[in-house]
């Protein structure tokens, strides 16, 4: 297995955590961000028993300031894998007639615009990597086509946003040869997800990373489920 550089977003908990473990495990290098290293305790335990291999970076996703301040931190380091996972889901009863509006633009930013910004940001660093892969955690409620229940405005309109920027990225970067999805992590018991989800974190996460493994420009571009699956848009 080649050893890449992974940058990833959102590690303090859930399916961000998880990704640090698991690529750990495989003996890659790890780059993880989360808004407050101090509070991230599993994070910042793993990065003691990991030194050299696990560095952790304060940032936050719904500041440009901080996602600035966080790249100048890699000072040129190559990245061979960027998986954006950092995301909110924002009010839980945002249904027609609960829709407000400083709350569905804070979700928007984190979800859609940030994700944005930090590619651009980021991208100098990928253009140096040998990988050459940019990953989004989206959501299968984000699919149009998969739409049948309404409702969830807010969560739902934030990951189809990503999901267009995400594809044009792919069309953009495909002459470098930088291979860009989004992917669904399925319905996860994790914080966000609740204690109903059908998989855990660890069956997930290991699902994306094989998805992840066999991404290339032939393939980029697509919308797919933890288990390979194509999603339509």
């Amino acid at each position: 297995m080649s050893k890449f550089t992974y940058f990833i977003t959102g590690c303090n908990r859930g399916l961000g955590l998880e990704f640090v473990q698991q690529l750990l495990v495989r003996g890659q290098r790890v780059i993880a961000t989360c808004r407050d290293i101090a509070t991230a305790t599993d994070l910042t335990a793993l990065a003691l028993k990991h030194s050299g291999q696990l560095s952790l970076i304060e940032m936050d996703v719904a500041d440009e300031a901080s996602m600035r301040e966080a790249v100048d931190l890699l000072n040129d380091e190559p990245i061979d894998v960027f998986i954006n996972n950092a995301g909110v889901y924002g009010p839980r009863d945002a249904n027609f007639g609960h829709v407000k509006a400083p709350a569905m633009a804070e979700v928007l930013y984190t979800n859609a615009v940030a994700p944005m910004l930090l590619t651009q940001l980021l991208i100098a660093n990928v253009r140096k990597g040998s990988g050459k892969k940019l990953v989004y955690i989206s959501s299968k409620m984000g699919s149009i086509e998969d739409n049948g229940r309404g409702g969830s405005y807010i969560y739902r309109s934030s990951k189809t946003a990503l999901n267009s920027i995400v594809k044009s990225l792919s069309i953009d970067l495909a002459s470098e040869g930088i291979a860009i999805t989004t992917l669904h992590p399925g319905w996860v018991r994790t914080d966000m997800g609740g204690p109903n989800g059908n998989i855990d974190a660890p069956e997930s996460v290991s699902g994306l990373l094989n998805v992840i493994d066999g991404l290339s420009v032939a393939n980029t571009g697509q919308f797919y489920n933890y288990d390979g699956s194509t999603i339509a848009w």
